[in-house]
Order: structure tokens, then C-alpha cells, then sequence
């Protein structure tokens, strides 16, 4: 990374707009909401910024019919999950993701009593939810037709009042930020498209030789209509979409690389749901991977944002009256909620992986500009990730998740004032879990916690902490009961721990099929999941509980490039490391053969994402391995997928894979359908039809290319999904098809 990227968060703002954000007037009736007198009220002013993404606009809010009527889905499942806990300002009361109705929507009730309600009945999909802390708002993104273009809304707590914030339309996106501390405002990202050189937005054409056949059904691929049938990718060539010079906040001039897709950007603003105030925007990038804003302090006066491609992650502060950028840092990736300023904003609290292996909890002191001061570590472990970081409702009490080899080990530590350096952390006090994996923790009032919890045995569930003394479960949270047939409990794996073939230690989780012995080898399927840089954990998966059944085991591991084992293991695939992580595939299924566990003549290989990148390119590396392979929204051709993908995805996999133009020969040897006549295996391919990561096209150029050279290949187009599969009904159909194919190949 360039030293000098941490300022090129640009869209300064100035004149009246900057004038007015820096005085922070009250907000006629604040008093009347409960809101303090001297909380900051934002601008009116809505003019663009010069500085903003060509096409950025303030999103405009839409009112939407209220969800009165009927609340409870006509289907409702006899197994379900809830997540993402959000609680009402005295913490009686909590919002969350609940998908009893078949898809994930919005519920809300209270915290220990029955009686939730579904507060938007519509079908897309909820992916996260946000009180306002004065009580008055419920904020929460969905995926429309469970594609990538997410958007913005808020509802009432009673469900009345819905409305759209951001987001909505079909080349966009917008996604959440956080609340300003007074509820006056919500901080939204809107992401515009790329466009072209006419300035219109520029998509990929269709692929007119694909078949058309109902989604939602395997179909197989002809590859004879119309050639080679790729889709017309973008020519970055023609349009690298060079960016002009940024001013940093010292006032030199940097100049970016060049992008990976054209000119598109992303654009946070901060919006009134009420409508009283024109959006105000607060930053914007051209070229942009990510921008999110994690905090406001409770000032106004500096905004903490996260910005960057994935493995170089940043944290930004920004003076909100100036535009002016006081301090960056690197972050780790993962949760996107890195960090939160101290009651009196002059400490940062901060999740980072800055100049060490694992991240930690950082206390960095600022002056009266919003300058560093200070920093300590106020936290640490030496081989583990701090990898969720969360302030109780006082401000004072910080809430610890650290990763321990797959597992989290949750702890409260209490901060203290100690001016002038950051604020001191006191001794930390350990919170028993019931189950073995933290999703998300959120404050619940004055002494209490909302915690999202997942396992091995359980499906994800809400639970709530009293003083950090004892969990209680919430009496409306998952519904276990019914989650896998009677006779017939979950697996719970074992760890297993081995070496590549370059000496680097792999690890990973072994699921043994329940009634088989243990020195019985068997056909089993080594699944591998997407980023890389997620991390495989004990939790109860469904698509591994099917595959049990039907008497196949599961081996889950975490290849070169995966989350949890330190910077340098996550670093570890890039460039031409990206060979040895495709290697690593093959080490994985060597050592469960040779620890006795699995037959070498019955083995499979599937994943999703970027795990089906792995398994596409492992069935073309080391076609002598594996009797069949199912990619799941995978890559196959390096260069289309940067052709094809969001702008801001593009920008943000530069860093991991390579830049489409510079390291095109890399991007192609790397690339499956380079060596895709060395394929001898059948292979099944699954895709969401509205994939905007991925596209659908990936896995029809491989699996007409296998068909075309003679090898059994299908693919499963899913209606209403995109990148994740996220209705009931599909993800029912994805396991089960999946697991009649591995069963047919390995079993008969």
C-alpha cells in the first residue's frame, strides 16, 4: 500500500455547509424526544460535493405503505434462527434477523417475554438492523431479490413509517452505518455504478447464447448456440479509469493507482429519517472498495470511518467541520464495526492489527483538533484475534470476542479516564458461553448485553447478559427442536492439525458420519469456504447435517489465505501464493487419507465462493484426486470476473488477487478455464441468478466447457438468490441436489 493512502478519503466540504456542521445548533424538539439539549443537530445543507464520485447524489427518501395487517408469514418452519440483535435505548425491548417466515426479515419484541412481531413482511432478505438510540427508528438493510444491490430503510418500532433511505435502484447500492449518538441522523454508504465513457452506467451485455431455462432447476448446458458463449466482458483495457490527483489532509498531492473497473465510487452521507434535513454528504472515493461509518462521537465532531481493499483495511477519523482527515491506522479484517469513541470523544477504541500478527484492543488518545496524542495497547493476545469489538451502553465497558482457534472467548474489560494519555483498561472479567461461537454483541440498556450466539449443536440464537453474570436465553430466539430428524443429533467435529507441503501448519474440522467406525476410512467430501478470508468455525451447518445423513463425511478446512491464523497466514495466497493455496486443497485431502479417516478412492471436493474458485481449480490441478466436485458461486476465469463483478468489489479484490491489467498473465494462469482440458471429473455447479459478485456466467462458461470436451456436468441456477442463499426454500433445494450428486458419484 502507498504510505500515503491513508488520505485519500476525499470530498472535502466547505462554506456554509462545513460552517453549519460545526456549530451543531439543537434540533428544535429534542427536548420533546428525550434528546439531550446540547446534542448536535446536522445540516441542512444538501449541495454535491466537488469532491464526490461522478453520479453521487444524496439518496432521497421514499415513503413506503406501513406494514399493517397480517404479520406473520403464511408458511412459517418448524426449525429457524435469529440474529443480529439491536435493543431499544432502555434495553427492554430488542430488534433482530429472524428467518421462522422462511426468509431472514425483521422482528422485534421484548427481551424476556413471547409476543414478537414482524415489523416488514415484504420478501427480500434483511441482512442487518440498528436502533436509533433515541428510541424512535429501527434501520435496517435488505437484498432485493436477494441480489448484491442492497438498500437502506427505517420503519417505526410499531411498524409504521416505513421508508426508504438508500439504495433501490438497479446499478446501485447502499448499505448501513452507524447512528449519530443523539438519533438525529443515520450515516448510509451509497455505492454509484461505474460508467462509461458516455457517462451512462456501464454493465456487462448479456450473454445471449446462455440457455434460458426456468431457474431453479438443473438444466443442463447445450455450449452449441452461438460459440464460445461467454459474456461480453468490460474492456478495462480501453477505460482503466486513471484518477486524478487527491489532496491529503497535509496538503500534498498523491496520485492513486489505477483502477480495476471504470469510474464508479462510493458516497457516505448522513440522512435524517424524519425528513426534516437534506442528506449531508461526509465522505466520498472514487475508485472506492469500501467506506463505511463505524461511529459519530457524541460531539459531532469527528467521524471514525473504515475504508480500503480487503487485507489492507484502514481506519479513518474525520474532523466533520472541514473535512480534514487527523488520523489513519490499519485494521483487520472481518467484522466491519472496528471501533468507537470514548463518552467524551477524546479516546478511540479501536480493533487493529496494526505492526502485529493478531489484532488487538487499541486505546488511541486525541487532542483538542482530533490529532493522536497517545496510544497504548489496551489488550492482547498472543496468538489470538481480537475479532469483535463492542462498548456497553455507559461507554465505559468494552466487550471482547477473541478468536480462539475457531472458537470465541468472551470478556468484559472496564475503561477508566486518564487524562492526557488514552483512557486505562481495567483487568478483564470472562463471560461463561453456552455455545461456542459469538456472532454479534450489542448493548441492551444500563448492565445489560443482547449476544448472538451459534454452535456446533444449536442453531444461532439471541441471548442476554444481566452485569456479565449469567447468559439467559431469550424466550422467542431459535427454535432448535425440530432442526435435525429424532434419532440423529448433530456431529460435533474434531479439530485436526497438519502441515503443507511447504512446512506451513494447516488446520481444520472433521465431521465423522454418525454409525461408522472409527478406523473405518470413508467417502467424504472436503468442503472449503469463501473469501479466503473467512474462517471455518463450529457451527451447525445444515448442507454438513445432510451430508452426514447420507453417510458421507466432512472435512472443513482452513487453507492458506483464511482468518483467525495471524496477518501472515491471510497474506499468505497472495500473487503466486495463490498456487500453493490450491495446493493446500490437495494437502488436505492427503492427510485425511492418511490419517485413516477418509477412503482415497471416494473423495469429493465442494465450496462456495471463493471456496468454489478452489474447487473448479483443484479439479483441474489435481484431476487424479477427487471423483467429483460442486462449485458453488465460484470464479473460473480471473479477468471476466474482475470484468463482470461491482465496481467496488473489483477495487476491493485488487489486493488479493491481482489487478486485471497489470497482472493479467497472472490472473490467467491462475484462472480454472485455462486448464480446463484436463478435467475428467463430473462436476456440478449452484448460482444465484441475481449474483452481482459473481456472475451467473462463471459457472456456465466451465461447466459448457466441461460439456464440450465430454465430462457429466450440470448447473442449478436458484431463483431470488444472489451471492448467498438466503430463502429456505432454495437453500432446501441447494442441499438436497448436492447431496443426491455426491451421494450418486461417491456412494454408488
Amino acid at each position: 500500500m502507498a504510505p500515503d493512502a491513508r488520505d485519500q478519503v476525499t470530498g472535502d466540504r466547505g462554506g456554509a455547509a462545513a460552517e453549519e456542521l460545526a456549530r451543531f445548533p439543537t434540533r428544535p424538539g429534542a427536548e420533546a424526544t428525550g434528546r439531550a439539549p446540547h446534542a448536535p443537530r446536522w445540516p441542512r445543507d444538501g449541495s454535491p460535493d466537488p469532491g464526490a464520485p461522478a453520479g453521487s447524489t444524496g439518496p432521497a427518501m421514499v415513503p413506503l405503505p406501513d406494514t399493517a395487517g397480517a404479520r406473520d408469514a403464511v408458511t412459517r418452519l418448524h426449525a429457524y434462527g435469529c440474529w443480529y440483535p439491536s435493543a431499544d435505548p432502555d434495553g427492554t425491548q430488542v430488534a433482530f434477523i429472524c428467518d421462522r417466515g422462511g426468509v431472514p426479515q425483521l422482528w422485534a419484541g421484548p427481551v424476556n417475554g413471547e409476543g414478537v412481531r414482524l415489523l416488514d413482511s415484504a420478501p427480500d432478505p434483511v441482512t442487518e438492523v440498528s436502533w436509533s438510540p433515541d428510541g424512535r427508528w429501527i434501520a435496517y438493510t435488505t437484498a432485493p431479490g436477494g441480489g448484491e444491490h442492497a438498500r437502506v430503510l427505517c420503519v417505526r418500532p410499531d411498524g409504521t413509517g416505513r421508508r426508504l433511505l438508500a439504495g433501490g435502484g438497479t446499478a446501485g447500492a447502499a448499505h448501513l452505518g452507524c447512528w449519530a449518538h443523539d438519533g438525529s441522523v443515520l450515516a448510509v454508504t451509497v455505492a454509484s455504478p461505474a460508467l462509461d465513457t458516455d457517462g451512462r452506467p456501464a454493465v456487462p451485455e448479456p450473454d445471449e447464447s446462455a440457455p434460458t431455462g426456468r431457474p431453479g432447476t438443473l438444466r443442463w448446458l447445450d455450449g452449441k448456440a452461438g460459440g464460445h458463449g461467454d459474456a461480453t466482458p468490460l474492456d478495462v483495457a480501453a477505460r482503466p479509469g486513471e484518477p486524478g490527483p487527491v489532496r491529503a489532509s497535509g496538503g500534498a498531492t498523491v496520485l492513486r493507482a489505477p483502477s480495476a473497473r471504470p469510474a464508479a465510487g462510493l458516497s457516505a452521507y448522513l440522512v435524517d429519517p424524519d425528513g426534516a434535513s437534506a442528506p449531508v454528504l461526509l465522505a466520498a472515493e472514487t475508485h472506492a472498495a469500501t467506506l463505511r461509518v463505524c461511529d459519530l462521537s457524541p460531539d459531532g465532531r469527528l467521524a471514525l470511518l473504515r475504508r480500503g481493499p480487503r487485507g489492507r483495511r484502514e481506519a479513518v477519523v474525520r474532523r466533520t467541520a472541514d473535512s480534514t482527515v487527523t488520523f489513519s491506522m490499519p485494521v483487520a479484517d472481518g467484522d466491519p464495526w472496528i471501533g468507537r469513541f470514548s463518552p467524551d470523544g477524546r479516546t478511540l477504541w479501536l480493533r487493529s492489527n496494526a505492526d502485529r500478527e493478531y489484532a488487538a484492543l487499541l486505546a488511541v488518545a486525541f487532542d483538542a483538533h482530533g490529532r493522536q496524542r497517545a496510544l497504548t495497547v489496551a489488550a492482547e493476545r498472543d496468538d489470538q484475534d481480537l475479532e469483535l469489538l463492542s462498548m456497553a451502553q455507559d461507554g465505559r465497558t468494552a466487550v471482547l470476542a477473541w478468536n480462539a482457534q475457531g472458537a470465541t472467548e468472551l470478556e468484559l474489560v472496564e475503561t477508566f479516564p486518564a487524562p492526557p494519555a488514552p483512557d486505562r483498561a481495567g483487568p478483564a472479567r470472562p463471560v461463561a458461553l453456552p455455545h461456542e461461537v459469538v456472532t454479534r454483541v450489542a448493548a441492551a440498556g444500563s448492565g445489560r448485553l443482547l449476544i448472538g450466539l451459534s454452535g456446533s449443536q444449536r442453531r444461532p440464537g439471541i441471548w442476554w447478559a444481566h452485569e456479565g453474570v449469567s447468559l439467559l436465553r431469550t424466550p422467542w430466539s431459535s427454535r432448535d427442536e425440530d432442526a435435525v430428524p429424532p434419532g440423529r443429533p448433530p456431529v460435533r467435529p474434531a479439530a485436526l492439525r497438519f502441515t503443507a507441503r511447504d512446512g506451513l501448519p494447516l488446520s481444520g474440522w472433521y465431521y465423522r458420519a454418525p454409525g461408522r467406525a472409527a478406523v473405518e476410512p470413508a467417502p467424504c467430501v472436503l468442503h472449503l469456504h469463501g473469501g479466503p478470508e473467512e474462517q471455518e468455525r463450529p457451527v451447525l451447518a445444515p448442507l454438513y447435517h445432510e451430508l452426514l445423513g447420507r453417510g458421507l463425511d466432512v472435512f472443513a478446512p482452513d487453507v492458506r489465505g483464511s482468518s483467525g491464523h495471524g496477518k501472515s497466514f491471510v497474506d499468505a495466497d497472495l500473487g503466486t501464493g495463490r498456487f500453493a493455496a490450491i495446493d493446500d486443497v490437495a494437502d488436505c485431502a492427503g492427510h485425511a487419507v492418511a490419517a485413516g479417516l477418509a477412503d482415497p478412492t471416494r473423495l469429493a471436493v465442494m465450496g462456495r465462493s471463493y471456496g468454489g474458485y478452489l474447487v473448479f481449480a483443484s479439479l483441474v490441478w489435481h484431476p487424479e484426486l477427487f471423483r467429483t466436485g460442486v462449485a458453488v458461486c465460484g470464479m473460473s476465469d480471473l479477468p471476466a470476473f474482475f470484468a463482470g463483478t461491482e465496481p467496488w468489489i473489483a477495487e476491493s479484490a485488487v489486493h488479493k488477487y491481482g489487478h486485471p491489467e497489470r497482472d493479467r498473465d497472472l490472473l490467467r494462469a491462475l484462472s480454472p478455464m485455462n486448464r480446463v482440458d484436463a478435467l475428467r471429473v463430473p462436476v456440478l455447479a449452484v448460482h444465484g441468478e441475481h449474483d452481482t459478485n459473481v456472475r451467473p456466467a462463471e459457472s456456465e462458461r466451465f461447466v459448457r466447457a466441461a460439456r464440450e470436451r465430454g465430462v457429466p456436468a450440470e448447473l442449478l441456477t436458484l431463483r431470488d438468490e444472489g451471492h448467498d442463499f438466503l430463502r429456505a426454500d432454495n437453500r432446501r433445494l441447494f442441499r438436497r441436489s448436492a447431496a443426491d450428486w455426491l451421494e450418486r458419484h461417491l456412494l454408488r
